[in-house]
Order: C-alpha cells, then sequence, then structure tokens
C-alpha cells in the first residue's frame, strides 16, 4: 500500500474468503446502479460518516520522479470532500442552481478487478481494503461525451450485516480534465 493511498496507519493482510469477497462485489455493483441512476442519497449512505472522499490530481513525470507524479493531500485535487460536503453537493443538483447537471447527466459505471484484503488500523480495530478499476461514461445534452477511467482504494467498517466505505481515494488515470466539468461520482 502506497502512502497516498493511507488515511491512517493501517496495515493490510490477507484476501478475504469467497463468501465477503461475492459480498463487496454486490456491495460494489448495486453501488454502480445507485450513481447510474441517479439515487445520490442512496448512495451517501454507503459511507459512514467520518469519510474522506480524495481524488488527488496528477503530473506527467520521468522516471526517477514518479513519487511527485500524484499530489499530496494539501494540493491540488479533483475532489477532496467530506460526507458533509457531498451532501452538499447532492442537494444542489436538487436546487436547480447546479447549472453543469440540468439537464443532468447520463452515466453507466463499470466496476472491475476487485480485490479485498483484511486490514487493521492502528488500534486493532479490523477494516477491509477494497481496491477496484473503473470506467464511467459520462454523457450530457446532445455533444458531450466523456469518459473517465481509474482505479478507487476504499477502507470500510463492518457496521451490523454490511459494510460503510469511511475513506475512498480515487486516481484518475488522466492529468488534464478534457471535460468542460467534473461533477461525476466515482
Amino acid at each position: 500500500m502506497t502512502d497516498y493511498l493511507c488515511k491512517e496507519d493501517v496495515t493490510v493482510g490477507e484476501l478475504v474468503d469467497i463468501n465477503v469477497y461475492y459480498q463487496l462485489q454486490q456491495f460494489y455493483f448495486e453501488e454502480a446502479d445507485l450513481l447510474d441512476e441517479g439515487r445520490y442519497a442512496d448512495w451517501l449512505e454507503r459511507f459512514d460518516d467520518d469519510l474522506y472522499y480524495w481524488a488527488p490530481t496528477r503530473t506527467n513525470r520521468t522516471r526517477r520522479q514518479q513519487a511527485l507524479a500524484i499530489a499530496a493531500p494539501d494540493e491540488a485535487a479533483f475532489y477532496d470532500e467530506t460526507k458533509d460536503s457531498l451532501a452538499w453537493r447532492i442537494r444542489r443538483f436538487d436546487s436547480g442552481m447546479a447549472w453543469a447537471e440540468d439537464p443532468p447527466s447520463r452515466t453507466r459505471h463499470l466496476i472491475t478487478n476487485l480485490s479485498v484484503r483484511h486490514a487493521k488500523d492502528g488500534e486493532s480495530n479490523e477494516l477491509l481494503e477494497a481496491r477496484t478499476n473503473f470506467l464511467v461514461w459520462r454523457t450530457r445534452l446532445e455533444r458531450e461525451r466523456d469518459l473517465f477511467a481509474g482505479t478507487r482504494t476504499d477502507l470500510l467498517r463492518p457496521v451490523g450485516d454490511g459494510y460503510k466505505i469511511f475513506d475512498r481515494r480515487i486516481l484518475l488515470d488522466i492529468n488534464v480534465l478534457p471535460s468542460k466539468n467534473i461533477s461525476t461520482f466515482f
């Protein structure tokens, strides 16, 4: 696990068993459906209250400068959000004041390459680390089309009979945003 993916002192261990893997696979497939159906309030419920949702910018660097290619948490980011700030964005969609999403975009989230491992934080609390790749197709109006590809690393806590994401790190494969805006969730 690289430094930019780590919210706190987290130790990642063995892969989970097939039952947990299947649960998380369905969790992420359902999440994609919620986003594609525009059910953002329901999507937000998958996150814990102390959520950190972060998508750093990146730059093209030589091989020996790769450690500098991804922005640090205090540097530029496409998203640097909490659960409260995401809730504000979602409320704004419904207010008519989010011109970039009126009319709303249509999206298709394709989630692949799920890898889930047991993890522990610095206080030995049981966590899961889930990594996924994504491809998000967005279309808006007559001619606006965007394609976003990247990877996500989530830290999840067991809650009741399910899980809550409390840390999502999104790494887009692009370094220059080709679209007019980025109002899509990943």
